[in-house]
């Protein structure tokens, strides 16, 4: 029984990290909830994945509150940005849905545009993990990352299938949206850490591997 109950344990890691996400998710959720603050909490819940829960570092509410304040101005900006493109592209999905029920042919161009929700989406994933680990302006940070995102399309789709798998469950068991949020930025920065990886900095890159390795658990 001991074996099962240590810490170490494979089984213990694994429910406290359960339990790690489940916490960090309803952290996300509720300082979502003012709506502007989506993008402040979104890279809040990025570096708490990234440096707490893959890498042992801090201490979970600490990690993402400081996140969170530091945060806020440049991710504020960069989620408006964000939020323009997916009211407008709603509003359009509104207006072929309707023309699709109407039996028009150009009323397929509304599964162009749940599509192009879902990149949004997608992109938003590169875009506050670039807020999370890199310095810049609101508009420097909207254009790398996309530049980042498009410059890997087998990485950004592993991402988009994330997101829409994530989405789509979340409808079907809305209980998951407590769970989620963090379990899929988690899936999310091991690609979008593999593409940041490549175009950092030789000092940047080897920096970064060794911490990794660094916090690896010990076996």
């Amino acid at each position: 029984m001991k074996k099962y109950l240590n810490i170490n344990n494979p089984i213990m890691r694994g429910l406290s990290r359960v339990a790690d996400c489940l916490f960090l998710s309803v952290l996300w959720l509720v300082f979502s909830l003012p709506v502007i603050t989506i993008g402040a909490s979104s890279t809040a819940l990025y570096t708490t994945v990234f440096r707490y829960i893959r890498r042992g570092e801090g201490y979970l509410w600490r990690t993402f509150w400081t996140a969170f304040k530091e945060s806020f101005k440049r991710a504020t900006g960069c989620w408006i940005i964000i939020l323009t493109a997916l009211v407008l592209l709603f509003f359009d999905s509104l207006v072929f849905r309707n023309m699709l029920k109407q039996g028009k042919t150009l009323g397929n161009l509304y599964w162009l545009i749940l599509c192009f929700m879902a990149i949004v989406c997608a992109w938003a994933q590169y875009l506050f993990a670039y807020c999370s680990r890199f310095e810049g302006g609101a508009l420097e940070s909207v254009r790398l990352s996309f530049m980042l995102m498009v410059a890997h399309p087998l990485k950004a789709l592993f991402v988009l299938i994330f997101v829409v798998l994530a989405i789509a469950a979340i409808l079907i068991v809305p209980f998951l949206i407590f769970l989620f949020p963090a379990f899929v930025s988690w899936l999310s920065s091991i690609h979008i850490e593999q593409v940041f990886l490549k175009h950092m900095n030789q000092e940047d890159r080897e920096r970064t591997i060794r911490e990794a390795e660094e916090s690896r658990p010990v076996k």
